[in-house]
């Protein structure tokens, strides 16, 4: 039931803040065993109560439509697609083609058939399209597409379908090309290495990293979910589903495992307790490499910041400190130190300008309204740009939106052109709008920082502020959640904003 767990819990695959589970990815098992639990029963009373194979077939897919018109209503544009991507039912359709085919096309029935050769190459040719329209997917999509929850994923399936279609016919090229050994050796332990890949990557992954691709990490990651997915169904899986359980007992006293099967057990053990004190919340949170918060108790340090902000109003500056919020009505701000560097940047009036933003603008806020004085900030944790229509409304109706408008949103998730487009129209007349790029160790930076990129090309009176590109190679101007700035990089962030600000 994990899958519905992080749902109602809103336990987000892709908006994470520090370390992620190294077990998130299990929901997919979740959804599978629900599956072989329920789908049995239905086709049991399918097989018994309807005759005909061809209306019990028609039931099947109009299941499977019912499923993908679910995920294309559920899902919002912009906001986490964590209920439609979780979701048994939103989901069920890629199962339920699946069992389609297998009611028209059972696989134990293809050797004896005989088969035409035009209808041989014609399985050749959908299946190619299938392998075709897979690659393709993988290279052109990704997981905040709207076109995927709306019809990319059934593509998807209908390809893997037309691709198993074409594979369970020993007689088509296509099962004799994808037959080649080395593909099925490793498609034999693909679900090993599905298992194992995430854990591992989590675990060896750094916090903070703002230095790129590590393709040396990676490959050592690589081998190291195959190898360790080779071992894991040598040695676990293939001796519980050949009843061989029994064999891998350990005797200490005479001596009879070998001590690559200790090895193994003690990894195991390993990575399962670092995943139990990880989802547990018993690793400490450093915030100044000298004291630590446990984020699994209820403690959080707060205090209200008394900063002197020269005519400037920021909305909300009670906060925690350099911790993560309780609640998405909370906001953090950093409080400037005597260790920071100090901002060598001139001020310049900020009166008419107008900044919008989430809590890394906070972060800003105290040195932005020193290089701005005069400047409103509008910020709070947690904020997505589908939000922020309201905030312009409101800031419209107090008076209180500049002719220059500074824009820092994609912290929390992704958003279309076409929404930051209406976002951007509904300001009215402005001399200057400031679009900030995103450095989030999330799924979705690339694809914010690209949609901020064409608006800017396109948008009359935009300056896009490239913080990405800034903020590269600089760890130090992060906390160790990787996304929130410490006061050098708060300085540093402040600084690159003031100077794009038109005088």
């Amino acid at each position: 039931m994990s899958n519905w767990w992080y749902i109602y819990h809103h336990v987000s695959y892709f908006a994470q803040y520090g370390p992620p589970s190294p077990l998130t990815h299990l929901w997919s098992l979740a959804v599978e065993e629900q599956f072989y639990l329920i789908w049995p029963l239905i086709l049991a009373l399918g097989l018994k109560y309807v005759r005909n194979r061809n209306w019990l077939v028609l039931s099947v897919l109009i299941a499977a439509a019912t499923s993908a018109v679910a995920m294309a209503l559920i899902y919002h544009p912009g906001l986490n697609p964590n209920r439609v991507y979780y979701g048994t039912d939103t989901r069920a359709f890629a199962l339920l083609l699946g069992a389609g085919l297998s009611l028209l096309w059972p696989s134990r029935k293809m050797a004896s058939r005989p088969f035409s050769r035009t209808t041989i190459k014609m399985l050749d040719g959908i299946g190619t399209i299938g392998v075709l329209a897979i690659v393709l997917m993988v290279w052109q999509t990704n997981q905040y597409q709207t076109f995927l929850y709306r019809g990319g994923l059934v593509l998807l399936s209908l390809a893997v379908v037309a691709v198993v279609a074409a594979l369970v016919h020993p007689a088509t090229q296509l099962s004799k090309i994808l037959a080649f050994k080395p593909l099925r050796w490793v498609g034999v332990r693909s679900y090993g290495i599905y298992l194992w890949h995430y854990p591992i990557i989590v675990l060896t992954n750094p916090t903070v990293n703002t230095g790129g691709i590590n393709f040396g990490r990676a490959s050592v990651q690589v081998a190291a979910s195959i190898g360790v997915a080779a071992l894991s169904w040598r040695y676990l899986e293939e001796p519980i589903r050949r009843g061989r359980l029994r064999s891998l007992r350990v005797d200490l006293r005479n001596l009879r495992v070998a001590w690559f099967r200790i090895t193994t057990g003690a990894v195991a053990l390993a990575l399962v307790g670092i995943s139990v004190v990880g989802l547990s919340g018993w690793t400490p949170v450093r915030l100044d490499g000298t004291s630590a918060v446990p984020l699994g108790s209820t403690t959080i340090i707060t205090q209200t910041l008394s900063v002197p902000l020269l005519h400037t109003r920021i909305h909300s500056v009670t906060t925690p400190t350099e911790v993560a919020p309780t609640s998405k009505e909370d906001v953090r701000i950093s409080q400037p130190t005597s260790n920071a560097q100090p901002i060598t940047t001139a001020p310049q009036s900020g009166l008419g300008v107008t900044a919008i933003g989430d809590s890394v603008m906070i972060d800003a806020a105290p040195y932005l309204s020193k290089l701005l004085p005069g400047i409103v900030i509008s910020a709070k944790v947690g904020r997505q740009l589908y939000q922020a229509p309201a905030v312009i409304a409101a800031l419209k109706r107090e008076g209180e939106l500049g002719r220059r408008v500074i824009i820092e949103l994609g912290t929390n998730g992704p958003f279309t052109e076409a929404q930051m487009a209406s976002l951007l129209n509904s300001l009215g007349p402005v001399q200057q709008i400031v679009l900030v790029t995103t450095r989030v160790p999330r799924p979705w930076q690339n694809e914010v920082n690209s949609t901020l990129a064409e608006v800017a090309r396109t948008f009359p009176h935009t300056t896009l502020v490239n913080w990405y590109a800034a903020s590269a190679n600089h760890n130090n101007y992060f906390w160790p959640d990787g996304v929130h700035l410490n006061p050098t990089g708060a300085q540093a962030y402040a600084a690159l904003l003031a100077k794009s600000v038109e005088p």
